[in-house]
């Protein structure tokens, strides 16, 4: 076998250290920069991408802070129209006499309805704006619109669940 014969261990050796010294310049000329190129790229998209998504996050979640807040303001305004309402009907109901009394029920009852009916009209405002506000997160979070049919029962099934 002639790589086992000394006489030409010599020029295999001297092609071993040309081919292993071209071997490495060419590596640490060209492939490594391109490799590290290309990973402080990667790195960067990354960063970059997590960024966006924490900026998203808080964007999503002080939307969420204003719902709630628009949700606890009107319970509290019902809540304070309704107390106002039965306080001045218990102030008449006293004042007049029986045939009175059925007139104050009445109006009682149609104030509750008005009530409810702000309230009822309040929470589809706020469910619209949920809707809206819910779709714009998902889009800027995922990167891609969903339908409006799905936004819409992912916000009425979060409604349920909060009602």
């Amino acid at each position: 076998m002639p790589q086992f014969d000394p006489t030409v261990w010599s020029p295999q050796l001297v092609w071993l250290i040309i081919t292993f010294v071209l071997l490495y310049l060419l590596m640490a000329r060209v492939a490594l920069p391109r490799v590290s190129s290309i990973l402080e790229d990667r790195e960067f998209r990354i960063s970059d991408s997590l960024r966006r998504a924490e900026s998203l996050k808080q964007d999503a979640e002080s939307a969420v802070a204003a719902y709630e807040k628009l949700m606890t303001d009107a319970r509290a305004k019902a809540q304070d129209q309704v107390h106002t309402v039965r306080e001045r009907a218990a102030r008449d109901a006293a004042k007049r006499h029986a045939e009175l009394n059925d007139r104050l029920s009445a109006e009682v009852a149609a104030a509750e309805t008005r009530i409810a009916a702000a309230r009822d009209q309040a929470v589809g405002e706020l469910r619209g704006l949920a809707v809206e506000v819910a779709g714009a997160a998902v889009e800027r979070l995922v990167g891609e619109k969903l339908d409006s049919s799905a936004v819409s029962n992912a916000v009425d099934g979060a409604m349920r669940e909060h009602a």
